[in-house]
């Protein structure tokens, strides 16, 4: 009893920490800072920040959302991050994940919330998160499933294939770039870690969730055209998610 509640209550621990360092691959990795790991700074003056005003969640609670040296602001974007990493390990806990299988999850999953978010901001999937996903989910098949390696690895290829091939269709038929090199590599991972067979539907569900997300962004009172640029790399992401967590609850 005690190994089993461990097991699934490190992620939940772990997750507000994950989510603040991804936050910092949200803020920097499209600005190709140079110290990609150094010194958390306020945005704002520039105050480099105490080990006591990093720990997630209750130091923005505790400074009220402000910084301790201008009194600025603090994005509650910081604070967003945390709170869904936390959602992330919570989500995959409730499949019934343990082990090696429950950390993989949680690091896919907080893998896709940093690369959605950057590409819902920059229309960039950084080779510096895609590339390792891809490794990952076929290192995690190695280890856990090694039955199901070679379906991952054709599922990874099928991926980056298949949308390379739409992508040159859609240039030839509309003289314009559609789909870019990072959401193919995102949907290879997608193939390293759901398989073969899951992919056209988690295509699909992606679809879905785009079309949702434009439509509300309409809603909202966004302009959208036939020729207005949508990120599709937030949809994949989540589309993947939902697949995975699909998978393993069902076993």
């Amino acid at each position: 009893m005690w190994v089993t509640m461990t097991s699934w209550w490190l992620p939940l621990l772990a997750a507000p920490f994950a989510g603040s360092l991804l936050f910092v691959l949200v803020r920097r990795l499209p600005r190709e800072v140079p110290d990609l790991w150094g010194r958390s700074r306020c945005e704002t003056c520039g105050h480099a920040l105490a080990p006591w005003e990093l720990v997630p969640i209750a130091s923005f609670a505790i400074q009220r959302g402000r910084c301790r040296a201008c009194g600025s602001l603090i994005s509650p974007d910081h604070l967003a991050a945390e709170f869904l990493a936390v959602l992330i390990a919570a989500a995959v806990a409730a499949t019934g994940a343990d082990g090696m299988q429950l950390w993989a999850g949680c690091a896919l999953g907080w893998t896709l919330l940093a690369l959605g978010w950057i590409d819902s901001e920059h229309f960039l999937l950084p080779d510096a998160l895609t590339l390792p996903l891809i490794v990952a989910g076929l290192t995690e098949a190695w280890w856990d499933v090694p039955e199901a390696l070679a379906d991952r690895a054709i599922g990874a290829i099928a991926g980056y294939v298949v949308f390379r091939l739409l992508a040159w269709g859609y240039r030839w038929v509309r003289k314009r770039e559609g789909l870019g090199h990072g959401d193919a590599k995102l949907l290879a991972a997608s193939g390293a870690w759901l398989g073969t067979l899951p992919l056209p539907t988690t295509v699909l569900l992606a679809a879905l969730i785009g079309l949702r997300l434009a439509l509300l962004a309409r809603v909202r009172g966004a302009t959208l055209s036939a020729a207005t640029a949508l990120p599709f790399g937030p949809s994949l992401a989540i589309a993947t998610f939902a697949m995975w967590l699909l998978r393993t609850w069902l076993g």
